[in-house]
């Protein structure tokens, strides 16, 4: 799939995709190590692009040294949901529920608070990450 950044940029400014916070070192996963699925124990309907929002706190505290320095407090990518299962040919895959994932790129770290579920982030992080979107194609 070719992403038209320009017209994404424009959705996330009109505040049209909703947040998912990810404790690292998952966001990162995705975004460069193939993780191609998000687990939760609840299920969505919902499809398309999210921003991925990494957690202050890390999945594995303490956390291992070499995930000292990623990035946290904040968006840092975004994907797009396109599945929601209960099984899944991934390594990735625990479950009980895992959101399907294609897409996934990264940006720069864009400081917020994350919250519980999907979420929607106010519009000055929104007009930040669209600034980041656009530079992927300056």
């Amino acid at each position: 799939m070719t992403i038209d950044f320009e017209k994404l940029a424009v959705r996330v400014e009109h505040g049209e995709f909703k947040a998912l916070s990810i404790k690292q070192p998952y966001p990162h996963h995705i975004f460069h190590d193939g993780k191609d699925v998000e687990n939760r124990d609840w299920a969505t309907r919902g499809r398309g692009w999210i921003m991925i929002h990494a957690g202050k706190q890390f999945y594995d505290n303490p956390p291992a040294a070499v995930h000292a320095d990623l990035p946290r407090g904040g968006v840092v990518g975004m994907a797009r949901i396109v599945d929601c299962v209960q099984a899944m040919e991934s390594n990735w895959f625990y479950g009980p529920y895992g959101f399907v994932l294609r897409d996934a790129f990264p940006l720069p770290l864009v400081p917020c608070r994350g919250q519980l579920a999907f979420f929607n982030l106010p519009a000055d992080v929104l007009h930040r990450v669209a600034q980041h979107i656009r530079e992927k194609i300056a």
